[in-house]
């Protein structure tokens, strides 16, 4: 069995006693006994996500079906001290739905509407359990979009908990440029909106930005019910293009340069060459096996003339050849296949370590495969993870770019951040869950 990375240890505690046993009578009287399970099969799946973190699974998996339920199964918990686990679609990589210390994991799958959708505004309010292709195909015949991709289809709420990003973030942003309102039941079943409820303007300078202190903060200040989010017009005319360069510098240069000129380009991702040969293996590909750019361009007709004859010029400047364009929807579907399928073509790899990233936003990822029934590897891959990470905070970067801190990069956010921010993040914290209860052992 072979694995891709990031490396952690965690140790699980489970609640016991008849706490547990009157809090789940007490569910059951909120939810009914379909809404409540203690079956090991489930709790085992709510207690992984995609990452490589061991599964810890919580005691008791409930299943809400609407803010008035999850704000009184909250006070439920509150009453008998029991910790709680947002959980939306399981696709996280950082472990953030880990039971750590046991306790109540909460399945938003059943609050699953899209429910005020303004188009003359383009923003639209959904529940936690609205994935992000469910609500384009909702919106498919409006006009509009939401273009925050992170690859896989993960829910909007929980792609605000973490602060997800994806392939078009060099154009539209990351969810924090995205959200507009939450949502949020706290650790004691209080409901509040961080921009006041049902506001949802496109700016404000109303006091403290509650919304994006909730956005990255990965379960552990309230569980999200409700997100409100920025849309936009769906493109006239889309092209995308693959592009092949002699060296991993000749396309980072052709990036810079292409940003550099102003042109409004929708991706611009990178893969280097073991990641290629990865993916045509995996999708029956064949790609040029040298590094290679992804771009897709946005805009009218005339305006995308522009974008190519640019892009193709300073591609040109740097060596890049073997162009493939692609302009209706099957086709450049299958040209994004190989960058949309790098995580399982690397799980699919060995040996090897694939690097891609989303490069226009300047953030990458070291896909590590390994095998961890080989404790000297795993130990020297967690090494070599740690240097990464600290070679990105050295030249002023992150420790994570995206998917969050979860388990794996606690210490070092506190290097990224320093002993005084910290203290205000535990503080801010400890205001909002004075119980540790919100998905406790995570970011801090």
């Amino acid at each position: 069995m072979i694995v891709c990375v990031c490396v952690c240890v965690c140790v699980c505690v489970c609640v016991q006693g008849p706490a547990l046993e009157k809090a789940v009578s007490a569910f059951r009287c909120v939810c009914g006994e379909d809404g409540v399970s203690l079956g090991e099969a489930v709790r085992q799946q709510h207690g992984r996500d995609e990452s490589v973190h061991r599964c810890c699974p919580p005691d008791v998996v409930v299943f809400p079906r609407c803010v008035e339920e999850v704000s009184a199964l909250a006070k439920i918990c509150h009453r008998y001290d029991l910790p709680i686990i947002p959980f939306g679609t399981g696709t996280g990589l950082e472990g953030g739905v880990s039971a750590l210390n046991g306790g109540v994991c909460f399945s938003l799958r059943n609050m699953d509407q899209v429910l005020d959708l303004h188009q003359e505004d383009f923003d639209v309010t959904v529940e936690p359990g609205v994935t992000r292709k469910a609500l384009n195909a909702h919106l498919r015949h409006t006009g509009l979009w939401f273009p925050v991709d992170p690859g896989a289809d993960a829910s909007l709420c929980g792609m605000a908990a973490t602060s997800a990003s994806g392939t078009n973030a060099v154009r539209y942003g990351t969810m924090r440029e995205n959200v507009l309102n939450l949502e949020v039941v706290l650790a004691d079943g209080t409901v509040v909106h961080t921009a006041g409820k049902g506001r949802r303007p496109r700016k404000t300078s109303a006091g403290y930005n509650l919304t994006n202190l909730f956005v990255g903060s990965e379960g552990t200040l309230g569980i999200i019910t409700k997100t409100t989010l920025r849309l936009y017009g769906i493109p006239e005319a889309t092209v995308s293009a693959v592009c092949s360069f002699p060296s991993v510098q000749a396309a980072v240069d052709s990036t810079v340069q292409v940003l550099q000129a102003g042109v409004p380009i929708a991706r611009i991702e990178f893969l280097d060459d073991v990641m290629i040969d990865a993916c045509n293996r995996y999708n029956s590909l064949s790609y040029p096996v040298t590094p290679t750019l992804f771009l897709e361009f946005h805009g009218t007709e005339s305006s995308l003339d522009e974008q190519i004859s640019t892009t193709e010029e300073i591609s040109g400047a740097n060596g890049g050849s073997d162009f493939q364009w692609a302009r209706d929807a099957e086709t450049r579907e299958r040209l994004w296949k190989a960058r949309h399928d790098a995580w399982y073509a690397a799980l699919a790899l060995r040996p090897g370590c694939p690097l891609v990233g989303h490069v226009g936003d300047g953030n990458f990822h070291c896909l590590t495969v390994l095998d961890p029934s080989d404790s000297d590897e795993v130990q020297r891959v967690h090494l070599f993870t740690e240097r990464l990470a600290r070679r990105a905070l050295a030249m002023d970067g992150t420790c994570t770019g995206e998917h969050g801190v979860g388990l794996g990069k606690r210490a070092l956010l506190c290097e990224e951040m320093g002993p005084m921010t910290m203290e205000v993040m535990r503080s801010l914290k400890h205001t909002l869950d004075p119980k540790n209860l919100m998905n406790p052992g995570k970011i801090l």
